[in-house]
């Protein structure tokens, strides 16, 4: 089972740090934009090709099944899927801004694998995710944020990987925000949750992603 996570994660990672942009989403070239006129109070979810939900249909990414799981506990939320494939945390940086035109009041946060992947600085991705969560605080003084935390094959060294996973846990600390320790857990290295290229997760794999933000941020809802 290690031996397939570890497999899954830098095949996943590899694939993520493409520049494509997810194919079967409802992300267009501008994913995330919305009327303003819309008024519920709004879950931005701000990722990668895992929250874009590559090669899934639209209601199958994990953002789409949260709203499922909102409307169900008759909670006044919109989720908005501003995922794109690729992603790293200097892009979301430039990103993030005109994101906010729209009333955010939770933040859930998933990127930094792309860094990792491409061996970068991760004191910078650091300061890029403080920057992304600054930005949103400074236009939304009470938004909560959710920090999604993913790990990396140790091939990129046991310092490195540590760190990694470490700097999720730190920065979720340092902004008093909930965590998900691991995105992908009960997904990763189970080829049966996830789709042919053996990277991103299936319908059923995106459901028990969904189940994993689901137990996290639920609470921060319902504060």
């Amino acid at each position: 089972m290690a031996r397939n996570v570890v497999t899954l994660l830098a095949g996943w990672c590899i694939a993520a740090c493409s520049s494509d942009r997810p194919r079967g989403n409802a992300a267009d070239s501008l994913p995330g934009r919305v009327s303003p006129a819309e008024a519920r109070p709004v879950v931005l979810c701000f990722g990668t090709s895992l929250t874009a939900g590559l090669g899934l249909d639209p209601e199958d990414a994990f953002p789409a099944l949260i709203q499922a799981k909102i409307d169900s506990a008759k909670l006044r939320f919109r989720v908005v899927n501003a995922g794109v494939s690729g992603e790293t945390s200097a892009a979301g940086v430039r990103r993030i801004e005109w994101l906010l035109d729209q009333p955010v009041a939770v933040l859930l946060l998933e990127l930094g694998a792309n860094d990792a992947l491409r061996g970068q600085d991760l004191t910078a991705a650091r300061r890029n995710l403080q920057e992304i969560i600054d930005r949103t605080r400074a236009r939304h003084p009470g938004v909560r944020v959710v920090v999604a935390g993913m790990e990396v094959p140790p091939n990129l060294g046991l310092r490195y990987t540590r760190e990694f996973r470490r700097m999720f846990v730190d920065l979720a600390r340092a902004n008093d925000a909930a965590l998900v320790p691991f995105l992908l857990e009960g997904v990763a290295g189970r080829a049966e949750l996830n789709q042919t290229d053996g990277l991103h997760p299936t319908a059923a794999g995106a459901k028990i992603m969904a189940d994993n933000v689901w137990r996290v941020l639920a609470p921060v809802l319902r504060e």
